[in-house]
């Protein structure tokens, strides 16, 4: 459980938006960001002509240890470090707790002793005799500031040297770590599923887009591209920061073939029915930004390490709601195919952190599913990219009530997702996605309760100059509930957005994996 007032939501959100400002200024393709200018550097034992004058640069002494740069290989990688790094994060969060908020008591899920006070007493409970239960906190703290906590737990270990499934441990031992001695509230089952594994999935994309801004650097990456990596990822600027050269290697990303949108605009909520009608902000300013990473097709690219396939976006919204979605699915283990000559493709189990808060009403899941991605030719200039994925996982959903009352009950969650893209060159392109979730009873706070959430959007983009243009999107939510006490319970949102889109420098994103054919075309 992390109390919204120990990590409040206006940091929160001024952080993700100050990582989406990186995120345009410096991803590639963003089109903004210098070109680094590469230092020559003289090899051991080499001679360098400077000035007309010979330098010998000698080898260094036999005894001295040099740093290797290359990411995470001999002493440019750690397992002692992220453990430092998480204990210490964790620390100095109860610190902050126990100063800013010394009376700070929640009675229901700490026994009426303060939450921050900490004590090997309060720990040594917390082992032997629990309980772990479901912690009460607003649906925004438990749902996206906890995977949000869980990725810093990651992002210290990845920047470490350490591989994705090393860090995933990492982090689910850094959330039971929190649960237990972090606070003296009853440890949390839907804490640690969000934190402890939401935050890998989470965590992994902002490492990768932190990475992606790093590489382009070259060898030296300058200031402003080691501030948008740790503003994107801020365990690993600290890392790089703290430790100087020894985590100064950076992830090699194997060039993958990537399709990145910016979007700017406005909506206009014209359809809503059920509850909360009167807390509905009906215009609205929109931003978001969309990256598909490793879009199946580019030739000798592969998919041999978690989430070399990944899909990561995020809307933000001018109302109060701040945050209208967040969500991410990666190819965790994953095999390419192809079909025929026109179709490439990958296929295999998908991770997926989805959080979605379409003013009225909440849904957000960490799930597994099974699932492929693939891109096919339909003609010489039209191509279809499209997604299928189907799982189950564990999931929160329910009403948006002003007051941040608790309206909302977990439960495993069976989810699947379809989604196209068709392709007309540089011209166009039509998006079509369908989300539907299913929270049920097991596992949940409220046995006989269950919530059925659809989400639907349809969006055409029409380009209008180079990397820009211009769209149109339809968003439909649904949302059928029962309870105890109430036997159903249906809310639907529609929105309309018109919106600029700048575009990365695969336009529209079709990969092009027979490069001597489609010249010929």
């Amino acid at each position: 459980m992390l109390p919204s007032k120990a990590l409040s939501a206006g940091i929160f959100r001024r952080a993700l938006l100050s990582g989406a400002i990186a995120l345009i200024l410096l991803l590639p393709g963003a089109g903004f960001a210098a070109e680094p200018v590469p230092a020559a550097v003289p090899a051991e034992g080499a001679v360098a002509a400077v000035d007309n004058l010979l330098i010998t640069t000698p080898p260094p002494p036999p005894n001295v240890r040099k740093p290797v740069l290359s990411w995470g290989e001999g002493n440019g990688k750690s397992y002692s470090v992220p453990a430092w790094d998480i204990l210490g994060f964790e620390a100095l969060l109860n610190v902050y707790g126990r100063i800013a908020y010394p009376d700070l008591v929640d009675p229901k899920y700490s026994n009426g002793k303060k939450v921050y006070s900490v004590t090997l007493e309060t720990i040594k409970d917390h082992i032997l005799h629990g309980p772990w239960g479901f912690d009460g906190d607003d649906f925004q703290v438990n749902q996206l500031q906890h995977p949000y906590q869980g990725s810093v737990y990651h992002g210290f270990a990845r920047s470490a040297g350490l591989g994705f499934w090393p860090s995933a441990a990492y982090t689910f031992l850094g959330s039971l770590a929190w649960e237990i001695a972090g606070e003296t509230t009853n440890p949390s089952i839907n804490d640690q599923v969000a934190s402890g594994i939401g935050g890998s999935l989470l965590g992994e994309p902002l490492f990768r887009l932190s990475s992606l801004i790093l590489e382009d650097g070259g060898d030296h990456p300058g200031f402003w591209r080691e501030l948008g990596a740790a503003v994107i990822s801020p365990p690993t600027g600290f890392n790089r920061l703290a430790f100087g050269d020894r985590f100064k290697g950076v992830f090699p990303s194997h060039n993958p073939a990537t399709f990145m949108r910016l979007r700017f605009g406005g909506s206009l909520t014209d359809h809503v029915v059920g509850l909360g009608n009167d807390n509905v902000d009906r215009n609205e300013v929109t931003g978001d930004y969309s990256l598909s990473y490793g879009l199946p097709g580019k030739d000798g690219y592969t998919y041999d390490r978690p989430f070399d396939y990944f899909h990561f976006e995020f809307t933000a919204v001018s109302s109060k709601n701040g945050f209208e979605n967040l969500m991410t699915r990666g190819l965790l283990f994953g095999k390419k195919y192809e079909a025929g000559e026109d179709y490439r493709g990958v296929w295999g189990l998908y991770g997926s952190f989805d959080y979605i808060s379409p003013q009225v009403f909440r849904v957000s899941s960490t799930a597994l599913s099974l699932g492929t991605t693939g891109q096919w030719w339909l003609t010489r200039a039209v191509a279809l990219q499209s997604s299928a994925l189907a799982g189950f996982g564990y999931g929160a959903g329910g009403t948006v009530h002003p007051s941040e009352e608790r309206d909302y009950h977990y439960g495993g969650t069976g989810q699947g997702l379809l989604a196209g893209r068709l392709i007309f060159g540089d011209k166009a392109m039509i998006d079509l996605t369908a989300r539907e979730y299913y929270i049920s009873g097991f596992g949940s706070t409220q046995s006989d309760g269950s919530e059925r959430i659809f989400r639907g959007n349809a969006s055409f983009t029409v380009g209008i100059y180079k990397r820009h243009a211009l769209g149109i999107q339809y968003v439909m939510s649904r949302r059928d509930a029962s309870s105890p006490g109430n036997p159903g319970t249906t809310q639907t949102v529609g929105t309309w957005s018109l919106a600029y889109n700048f575009l990365g420098d695969s336009r529209f994103g079709a990969v092009e994996w027979r490069p001597a054919e489609i010249e010929a075309r």
